[in-house]
């Protein structure tokens, strides 16, 4: 592996930043958009009254972002061309994403909402990957830009970190299949016409074979959200979900029946080493924002930047800074080199370990800052906030340390690499 990052990627980022100054930052700022990121961010993004759920005005801001990110051909980076995109790379997707989170909170890359102006298209890309062509049509086009999207159902209220012992079935009959279940984190719901929903069609608990990814109409029959789940960020779009004999057929299947567990694997491999660049990049935002309060700040006649106190600690999380730069990147390589499962025990890695150092980072930030750091004036305890949620989503700390375990010590097997 170049440890120096290609030329093509460092003139992308450019370009980018061209982009975000010119176009995103300008929306920022007009008809008191800044709201949205100021002190008043989290009672301006969430409808109080209605469940909790985001304000109509911050997702029409947002999708206005979208929208002007895809004229200007940064949207699609990650999609294959043939879909307008630049057939983006795991190590590309890496760079970005860390890129984007060190610039802070803004339009340009608010984690909270998974909103970026380079788009990270999971949905989309498996439903490339495994939908049916008929899936696909009907699909692709509203979950890339539209309005609508591609809500998961995979964590039931019972059985969070373990889909193996998944409650909800699928019972085969004639033609169709009848659904029976309940979901919990059902994330954007309220936006999806469609939910991608996961129930056991054969076998018995604790086997990873025989469950079964269904395409759900969620104005289905039996189909409902029972209600959102509050959180220490808010707004919330998580839902807790019920299906009551739904019925769909052998077309609503996504990929292989029995193969479920696969797909979500997949999304979770990937989507847990964006997250890890994503607590990366916000960590060294933190860092940055310290170490310039602290050169600036005089208490008792001179800069806090002159006490040890202060150094030590910020040299501490930049050397972990660096270091997961290297590991996230070279781990990012791998994958593009010998495919998405061949590093799970790494990719394991990374998340645990950069998740944590981001909270660890953004606590500094409050530390270093005093009262103003405490306060929502600054962004450090939204950034605490959301990324303490990724200590638990997309697998806990201590499922990725587990899985580690497991290929360390011979109870689990890692997928041979292409080619070898």
């Amino acid at each position: 592996m170049d440890v120096e990052l290609p030329a093509e990627l460092l003139e992308f980022l450019g370009q980018l930043d061209a982009f975000i100054d010119k176009e995103i930052k300008p929306l920022e700022q007009e008809n008191d958009n800044i709201r949205f990121f100021d002190h008043r961010r989290e009672h301006s993004r969430t409808d109080w009254d209605n469940q909790g759920l985001p304000t109509h005005e911050w997702e029409e801001l947002m999708y206005e972002a979208k929208c002007r990110a895809d004229k200007a051909g940064f949207y699609r980076y990650a999609l294959p061309k043939e879909y307008g995109g630049r057939q983006g790379s795991n190590l590309d997707g890496a760079v970005i994403r860390e890129h984007l989170a060190s610039k802070g909170l803004g339009l340009h890359h608010d984690l909270q909402n998974e909103h970026s102006v380079v788009g990270n298209h999971v949905n989309a890309q498996l439903l490339l990957q495994y939908g049916t062509p008929e899936q696909q049509e009907k699909l692709f086009d509203s979950i890339l830009l539209g309005k609508r999207t591609l809500a998961v159902a995979i964590t039931e209220p019972n059985h969070g970190s373990d889909a193996t012992h998944m409650e909800t079935t699928a019972v085969r009959e004639g033609n169709d299949w009848i659904i029976n279940g309940e979901k919990t984190w059902n994330s954007e719901v309220h936006l999806s016409d469609y939910n991608m929903v996961f129930a056991r069609t054969s076998g018995k608990n604790g086997d990873a074979e025989g469950i079964t990814a269904f395409l759900v109409p969620m104005n289905s029959e039996g189909a409902k959200i029972e209600e959102y789940l509050w959180t220490f960020n808010m707004p919330t779009s998580h839902a807790h979900t019920s299906f009551t004999n739904v019925r769909v057929s052998d077309k609503d299947i996504i990929g292989e029946e029995g193969q479920g567990l696969r797909i979500a694997q997949h999304f979770f491999n990937e989507n847990r080493l964006r997250q890890a660049a994503n607590s990366l990049g916000a960590g060294v935002y933190c860092i940055n924002e310290s170490v310039k309060y602290a050169l600036e700040r005089k208490p008792f006649g001179k800069p806090l930047a002159s006490n040890q106190a202060i150094q030590f600690p910020l040299v501490e999380l930049q050397t972990q800074a660096e270091m997961l730069r290297a590991f996230i990147q070279k781990t990012a390589w791998l994958m593009d080199k010998y495919g998405a499962f061949s590093q799970s025990d790494k990719v394991s890695m990374c998340n645990f370990a950069a998740n944590r150092f981001c909270c660890d980072a953004a606590d500094r930030a409050i530390q270093v800052h005093g009262g103003i750091g405490y306060s929502r004036h600054k962004q450090f305890e939204h950034i605490y906030r959301h990324h303490r949620r990724y200590r638990i989503t997309e697998g806990a700390d201590e499922i990725q340390m587990r899985r580690v375990a497991g290929y360390m010590f011979g109870f689990m097997k890692q997928q041979a690499p292409k080619g070898m």
